[in-house]
């Protein structure tokens, strides 16, 4: 039991709640951000003093139903939850199994996407599989070894990894590597390796702890975001996924907005592919 980052998790979640998110009424006179303790408790169903002692570092370990009513309180996503259960000393519930090979189907998908940037990942960030448009667009994902597999490792420690994104959206970035971390850590298919990739983050990335002490626990894949490439410059995609069942790989697709300047930059990467457009 993780004491410590237990303690300001629970703190974490429980301020970013309002009174109308948990059907609770919001009197005109309130001074607490986010939830009261009392309020948090009432919701588990465990008294305000044993909620308290969790918040201070002072209580012993909440059994597993404890630990399921905590989650539902505090409206934790499944992610969070597993990450709860993990601060806790609990197992989290199993959803991955891990496999270096590719999907079969997640496979099929791939290889009749010619026009769209597509490519396969693990939980771990560690890119299997990438179409020739994913290639021209990203670079070679799949060369790296070691601990610089997974992208939650590179970010942080690679500064050839910062050039694909402009300088404007790194923290956003950063934050959603820590946060992508905090799921394979907790119910990933890998949770030695995600150890080792936090174990070395921690010593050598400040900007990584930084981002890890803001306690988010998410997978974000399909959001909107904006590519830099050495010679067509900046393009505008949209990310659109495909889960295995199990959720140990992803299919994650780029697409552009057609008419817009992106849309015309990825057409014509989808014809030159590796060809130096500049002497």
């Amino acid at each position: 039991m993780d004491k410590k980052e237990l303690a300001d998790f629970l703190r974490r979640r429980r301020e970013m709640l309002r009174p109308r998110d948990v059907g609770l009424v919001e009197g005109p006179r309130r001074r607490t951000q986010g939830l009261r303790r009392e309020e948090v408790a009432q919701l588990a169903g465990m008294s305000t003093d044993y909620y308290a002692r969790l918040e201070q570092q002072r209580a012993p370990q909440p059994s597993v139903q404890i630990t399921t009513a905590l989650a539902r309180a505090l409206r934790l996503t499944q992610d969070e939850r597993d990450h709860l259960f993990v601060l806790i000393g609990h197992n989290a519930p199993a959803r991955l199994q891990r496999s270096e090979h590719v999907s079969p189907t997640l496979m099929r998908v791939l290889d009749r996407l010619d026009d769209s940037p597509a490519l396969v990942l693990t939980d771990m960030a560690d890119t299997l599989a990438m179409n020739p448009p994913a290639t021209a667009l990203l670079g070679d994902q799949t060369r790296h070894t070691g601990l610089a597999r997974s992208a939650y490792y590179r970010w942080f420690m690679d500064p050839a990894e910062r050039l694909v994104y402009p300088e404007e959206d790194h923290e956003h970035h950063s934050r959603t590597q820590a946060a992508r971390l905090r799921v394979a850590l907790s119910a990933g298919s890998d949770t030695p390796r995600a150890a080792r990739i936090l174990a070395e983050l921690r010593e050598h990335s400040p900007e990584f702890v930084h981002a890890w002490e803001l306690q988010e626990v998410a997978q974000r894949y399909d959001e909107s975001k904006t590519i830099v490439h050495p010679q067509l410059g900046r393009i505008d995609v949209d990310g659109h996924v495909l889960f295995t069942d199990n959720r140990a790989q992803t299919l994650v697709v780029l697409t552009t907005r057609p008419g817009t300047e992106s849309h015309t930059k990825l057409e014509l990467l989808s014809v030159i592919g590796h060809q130096q457009l500049t002497p």
